[in-house]
């Protein structure tokens, strides 16, 4: 069966959870996790591809410096922002 994917969400998850470890004093709740990553997706470009199921594999150009430092912007602006509000461990 083919789904659809999104595989900037997969770019986002990547960058995020290396950002975060530079990040000691964020929340870092489920819920705010998931708030960076939507404002990082909603200012992002989003990057679909048909896949089947259980073979999901990026292929876009990750490596480009211009699309990694556009990614990385985008979550460390939702990340100051989210940090401004955080959910403190509410779900």
């Amino acid at each position: 069966m083919n789904e659809l994917k999104n595989y900037m969400e997969d770019l986002v998850d990547i960058h995020l959870n290396k950002l975060l470890e530079e990040y000691k004093d964020v929340c870092k709740c489920n819920r705010c996790i998931l708030d960076i990553k939507a404002m990082a997706l909603n200012n992002l470009k989003p990057r679909y591809g048909v896949t089947q199921r259980g073979n999901l594999f990026i292929r876009i150009d990750e490596s480009t410096n211009e699309s990694n430092v556009k990614i990385i912007s985008e979550i460390i602006k939702a990340i100051e922002k989210v940090s401004k509000n955080p959910h403190g461990g509410d779900e």
